[in-house]
């Protein structure tokens, strides 16, 4: 078994860095990706860069060159659903993105010819992660996540995204991730911790959030990493 665990930006993957201690840096493909041993199965870990290109372009390489056969992706999103609030982990039962947009020729948003509106993560995984929810004494959502290469700040569209894709949260890299390791036939786990939602205050710091959220995300990784192992 060899498992991809993926980030979009550096500060996602240093904590599990630092928990490893010991890694090779490789770097191919424009990007660094970083091998370990653990618990007697290969790792390799990435962050991405910002975006569906980037995502896509990672996991695929981490597949195809590093024969990765799991993969799991940790990072941050922003809430729809009222249910969520800044600091709430939600896990992706199945992601869309909500960019993709062919309308003009009688297709629905989010998909394409010989494609799908929604693609579904990994049934195994998720009940894993509820048992390292209950371990951890974590509350973490299960939803609908819509990704797309814009940072929605705008309080229409993110309802209009809610509306059609009945989405819980969105985030920007996902749902390319979830194209590739489907289309390889490599099941795959997507949790996000909530960085902006209804609840928001002036006194919110998202550099702060982002270290602390980080930690937090790759704890629980580790710990799915260590029920796919056992």
């Amino acid at each position: 078994m060899k498992i991809a665990i993926m980030g979009a930006m550096p500060e996602e993957i240093a904590p599990i860095l630092e928990k490893l201690g010991s890694y090779k840096t490789i770097e191919y493909a424009g990007n660094r990706y970083y091998e370990a041993a653990y618990r007697g199965v290969d790792l390799v870990i990435a962050y991405s860069k910002i975006g569906k290109v980037f995502s896509a372009l990672t996991a695929t390489t981490m597949i195809e060159h590093f024969g990765a056969d799991r993969l799991l992706f940790s990072g941050v999103a922003g809430a729809i659903s009222s249910t969520l609030k800044v600091g709430d982990l939600i896990v992706a039962t199945k992601l869309s993105q909500h960019d993709l947009d062919i309308t003009a020729f009688g297709h629905p948003y989010g998909y394409v010819p010989e494609g799908a509106v929604f693609v579904a993560a990994d049934k195994q995984m998720i009940e894993l992660s509820k048992k390292v929810a209950s371990e951890m004494g974590k509350c973490v959502q299960e939803g609908i996540i819509a990704t797309g290469d814009q940072f929605v700040a705008n309080e229409e569209r993110k309802n209009w995204i809610g509306a059609t894709f009945g989405a819980d949260a969105l985030e920007m890299e996902g749902g390319s991730v979830a194209v590739v390791c489907d289309a390889l036939g490599v099941p795959f786990f997507i949790l996000r911790a909530i960085s902006d939602a209804a609840d928001m205050d002036a006194s919110f710091s998202f550099d702060e959030f982002l270290q602390t959220s980080a930690q937090e995300s790759a704890e629980f990784v580790m710990k799915m990493v260590d029920q796919l192992v056992s």
